[in-house]
């Protein structure tokens, strides 16, 4: 007989928070999203916003990494702490050393639970373009395979 794994209840809003809510922060957001439907509202966001017409949506190679899981990340557009509609979280998942400082802020005084993920930065791979989507690919199943052990199998 396999033992079963016991996970706690979902949380009923879940915030993946990273440095700049264009990599590590939308895959989480949408691996959650595939794990958890409708039944926890899920966002992410970033400290800052990093400048130019290119950052104003996902990475490039993260939307290519999670369009082979059937993600679209076409419409993802990044923001910050400051532009969440709701801070309204029951769990913050930071993914940087930095996030992280910033989520202990936004928890302060409040009834939320943090989690600290550290996350190896794909954009800093380099090589050939089949090269970065390996180690982007590499984050985004490491993403998933937290996730699953923390919420359930990704779907």
């Amino acid at each position: 007989m396999a033992s079963e794994v016991i996970r706690p209840p979902l949380p009923g809003a879940v915030l993946f928070a990273c440095n700049f809510n264009r990599v590590r922060s939308p895959m989480a957001e949408a691996l959650l999203r595939r794990v958890a439907g409708d039944r926890v509202f899920v966002d992410s966001c970033g400290l800052k916003l990093e400048r130019g017409d290119a950052a104003q949506n996902a990475d490039p190679f993260v939307e290519a990494v999670m369009a082979e899981l059937s993600c679209d990340l076409s419409r993802h557009r990044p923001k910050t702490f400051d532009q969440l509609e709701d801070s309204s979280f029951d769990l913050v998942v930071s993914l940087t050393p930095e996030a992280q400082h910033r989520a202990v802020e936004l928890a302060r005084g409040r009834a939320v639970e943090l989690e600290y993920w550290p996350t190896h930065d794909p954009t800093q791979s380099e090589g050939s373009r089949e090269a970065r989507l390996a180690a982007y690919r590499e984050v985004r199943d490491s993403l998933a395979a937290r996730i699953a052990e923390r919420f359930g199998p990704v779907r």
